[in-house]
């Protein structure tokens, strides 16, 4: 088996986990995994179905606790803090499975999260604004929240982490449910996140062309473990990868 590459210092504001593992009832989900996403960098993290990608950005988002091992945001451990003290330090993310407010208007969920970040009314609302003509939602914006389409609902769920104006953004399948058409659109909004908000980006995604096209660097798990780490490039010619996850698709789709 190729080795897996060594984690990068990449500097003292980054957020890292370190050696992190998680057991449940006996059976290991992760083990001592280190991961590191810089400010402003886009890490893809993939992996077969069950592979742990969920797992670990629970652990860094504090939805869970690991079993072992660390979890830093800059110099600060933040290992056992809860979400939304990491929220207000700078640590948002979004979910595989809406969480939604279903009654509540799309402009009204995103200045939730806002208000919730501190802001006032006003700059609550302000930012929605904002970010729902970034998402092109703008024109549902009085609309409740449940009544959008699938696709919709994730790019509703990016909005609401940005409005926090969060320092690292965590994005567990976002893709997922969007017509291919709209991939190369929902590709922008990702570059966006760090091009116009300065934010480091953990995005977990099926959709491989996608984590190649807009990804600095990829981090791959296999059964709860790191099996590599690297530039697309690198991820691309690594065979173990290839027989863990891609397959075809390593040559053939990217």
């Amino acid at each position: 088996m190729t080795p897996a590459l060594s984690v990068d210092t990449r500097g003292p504001d980054s957020l890292r986990a370190l050696g992190v593992s998680r057991s449940f009832e006996g059976i290991e989900a992760l083990s001592d995994v280190d991961l590191e996403l810089a400010p402003g960098e886009v890490l893809g993290l993939i992996g077969p179905n069950g592979a742990g990608k969920t797992t670990l950005v629970n652990l860094l988002s504090g939805f869970d606790l690991p079993s072992r091992g660390v979890v830093t945001l800059g110099s600060s451990d933040i290992t056992r803090w809860p979400p939304y003290r990491r929220g207000r330090a700078g640590l948002a993310r979004t979910f595989q499975h809406g969480r939604l407010f279903g009654e509540l208007t799309i402009t009204e969920n995103v200045e939730v999260a806002a208000l919730g970040a501190g802001c006032s009314p006003r700059e609550a609302r302000r930012r929605a604004g904002e970010l729902l003509e970034l998402l092109g939602l703008a024109a549902r914006a009085t609309e409740p929240a449940g009544l959008l389409p699938h696709g919709d609902q994730r790019k509703l769920g990016v909005a609401r982490a940005l409005a926090l104006r969060p320092r690292f953004v965590l994005m567990d399948e976002p893709a997922a449910g969007l017509h291919e058409a709209e991939i190369p659109a929902f590709a922008a909004v990702v570059r966006a996140v760090h091009s116009d908000f300065g934010a480091g980006v953990l995005l977990i995604d099926h959709n491989v062309a996608l984590i190649m096209d807009v990804c600095d660097r990829i981090h791959v798990l296999d059964r709860g473990v790191t099996l590599a780490s690297g530039t697309p490039a690198e991820i691309r010619a690594n065979l173990d990868v290839a027989t863990a996850y891609l397959g075809a698709e390593l040559s053939t789709d990217v």
